[in-house]
């Protein structure tokens, strides 16, 4: 196995947060590897994109698999897998699909509470039998990180939004998540309160325009990753050199 499950969880401290420069294949893991990272996390939609396929369970389940056993055994660090769904709405087809990943080296994986394909998240009970479904199938070691998508439904960040928040991170604590994932949560007051309520390490996404890791860190952030952002940078990268040289 690529690292170990203690190693991968024990990165996760508040206020000096482990810093996730998201991968998507072998080629990326190494470059990353060699940067001095302490783990490694793919993100599905560069994985995605990477491979000719949209985002949302789109990459087929065997590819994805099979992608996540070749960094694994390709590193010597902790490989988490951005499972985004669970590839599945049933609670028991969830957790018989993470098994399957577990399988591959992987230590974890990111599960959200977004309906792929439909609108909205899942009901907070739902997503709760999902979350417990995944840890019945995986055992107690496995990193789950499980992130709910609030911030992304909406462009009102006030009080009420970080209450719902905060009641969806305490009920998947209480299911058995191993971490806490708000995507484009950022004001650091905020933060702030979901980390002194929520009793799981808290992920925040680094976006463009978001605040400095400093910030972050001060405010209890346990874990920081950086999502699409590295596979698009480079991308946009390799077209400026191919414009450069067929022009």
């Amino acid at each position: 196995m690529a690292g170990s499950f203690e190693t991968f969880a024990a990165l996760h401290v508040p206020g000096n947060p482990v810093v996730l420069y998201n991968i998507w294949d072998v080629g990326s893991a190494l470059a990353v590897v060699a940067a001095g990272a302490k783990a490694l996390a793919t993100g599905s939609h560069p994985v995605a994109d990477a491979n000719g396929w949209p985002d949302g369970q789109q990459v087929p389940l065997d590819f994805a698999f099979a992608n996540a056993r070749r960094i694994a055994d390709a590193v010597d660090l902790p490989l988490t897998v951005d499972f985004e769904s669970g590839y599945a709405v049933d609670p028991a087809e969830g957790g018989a699909n993470v098994a399957r990943l577990a399988e591959t080296g992987a230590v974890g994986c990111n599960f959200e509470d977004q309906v792929i394909g439909g609108e909205g998240l899942h009901p907070l009970d739902r997503q709760v039998q999902r979350i417990r479904a995944i840890r019945d199938a995986v055992g107690d070691r496995f990193f789950i990180n499980a992130r709910t998508d609030l911030f992304l439904k909406t462009q009102t960040y006030d009080d009420a939004l970080v209450d719902q928040v905060v009641e969806r991170g305490k009920a998947f604590a209480d299911a058995g998540a191993s971490g806490f994932f708000v995507p484009r949560l950022a004001d650091p007051a905020q933060i702030e309160r979901i980390v002194r309520e929520v009793p799981l390490p808290l992920n925040v996404i680094a976006f463009p325009g978001a605040p400095d890791k400093k910030v972050w860190a001060d405010a209890g952030v346990s874990r920081i990753s950086h999502g699409p952002f590295p596979h698009r940078a480079l991308m946009a990268k390799l077209t400026e050199m191919a414009q450069a040289a067929i022009s």
